[in-house]
């Protein structure tokens, strides 16, 4: 720590304040996949591990306990996408000349847009929003200001620009990430708004007791063909007795009402 704000910031931190604050460390959720294969549920083909696939820890995610996840289930994506290529045959899937087209066009957008706004304010913007309304302690009310003011983020990206080529260009690249930032944000305020408890990682200052109820539900989002997201409830599968037992009680309180634990 003192070598990177030594090197850093050009900051001595045995002699002099450094300034700290919150920052997201880890996301608990992501591509919904297939237990056992780490096939995603919506695209064929796609395999994910890691972070990415979210859900093996739960509402909180001990540090060290991602090793264990890319090890398990990255195994499992390389011998299951393996299998999937291999099942496949001479029948490959084709992308269609179309997709492609616009694929290209909507990467190339920026260049064309040099007059464009500077991605890098957007960005600016979208960290302020996320950290002064959606982070660690929640409220209904600013949950729902975010989602107003991420829509108006997602017009302004819409017309960002990018000057320079296309060889290294940290702007142009922002300004294509921009788009998937902004849905991840969306994504989050959603579910944060919609799970009214308190749970793990995800507190809401007007609903700060853990509910039965919730437990039993997790949030699906997807984005719909205008680029909305929408968002769907999804039970959580039953644990069966056997697994139930290896918990220890001190460790399922955390995660289960009184209630519950009776």
């Amino acid at each position: 720590m003192y070598h990177q704000f030594k090197e850093l910031a050009d900051v001595d931190i045995t002699t002099q304040p450094m300034e700290i604050g919150p920052t997201c460390h880890y996301v608990m959720g992501g591509v919904e996949v297939d237990a056992d294969t780490a096939a995603t549920a919506t695209v064929p083909g796609l395999y994910a591990a890691g972070e990415v696939s979210g859900g093996m820890h739960g509402s909180n995610r001990l540090g060290g306990n991602s090793l264990s996840d890319l090890l398990v289930f990255g195994k499992r994506a390389g011998e299951f996408a393996a299998r999937y290529v291999d099942e496949l045959g001479r029948t490959r899937p084709v992308v269609s000349r179309s997709d492609v087209e616009a694929a290209t066009e909507a990467a190339l957008a920026p260049l064309q847009r040099p007059e464009g706004e500077n991605p890098y304010d957007v960005w600016h913007d979208l960290q302020t929003v996320m950290q002064d309304l959606v982070g660690i302690i929640r409220r209904k009310g600013e949950l729902e200001e975010s989602l107003g003011r991420l829509a108006k983020l997602k017009e302004r990206i819409a017309g960002v620009g990018a000057t320079g080529g296309r060889r290294y260009n940290p702007g142009w690249h922002l300004a294509l990430d921009l788009r998937n930032m902004v849905l991840v944000s969306e994504c989050t305020a959603k579910a944060a708004l919609e799970r009214e408890e308190s749970r793990g990682g995800h507190t809401r200052e007007d609903f700060p007791q853990m509910s039965a109820e919730w437990r039993k539900t997790n949030l699906v989002c997807s984005v719909d063909g205008h680029g909305d997201v929408e968002l769907t409830r999804k039970p959580v599968p039953t644990m069966r007795p056997d697994l139930l037992g290896l918990f220890e009680t001190s460790e399922l309180a955390k995660y289960m009402t009184e209630g519950e634990l009776a």
